[in-house]
């Protein structure tokens, strides 16, 4: 079964920095597109940025220039590196993944979130 699992969330300051992790276990052949999501309260869930198997990546553009999205494909890991925080980062922010297992399903996987709060 194939799971994912964010860490690194926390309570920091504005302008204060962090670093989530997300570890992809299980039974995997292939791990293509990893993105970061996060939701406020209240509000829908939001792509922060995506990064492909080769390195490309993408940010959204409230992001850009502040956070940066990485990953060790050896250790099925992402990164998202987030600084320069503002109070409206405050969100769980979700680890999202399309895999192909080794059985060869393939599908789009979720973890269940860590929270990051920006005080003001």
């Amino acid at each position: 079964q194939v799971q994912l699992e964010e860490s690194g969330g926390g309570l920091v300051q504005t302008g204060g920095s962090l670093r989530l992790s997300c570890v992809v276990s299980g039974s995997i052949f292939s791990i293509s597109y990893m993105r970061w999501y996060r939701q406020a309260p209240g509000k829908q869930r939001e792509l922060v940025a995506r990064i492909t198997s080769i390195g490309n990546t993408f940010y959204s553009g409230s992001v850009k220039g502040r956070f940066t999205i990485s990953r060790d494909n050896a250790k099925n890991t992402v990164y998202l590196q987030v600084s320069s925080l503002k109070p409206e980062d405050t969100a769980v922010y979700y680890c999202n993944a399309d895999i192909k297992e080794a059985g060869g399903y393939q599908g789009s996987y979720w973890g269940r979130g860590t929270q990051v709060t920006v005080s003001a």
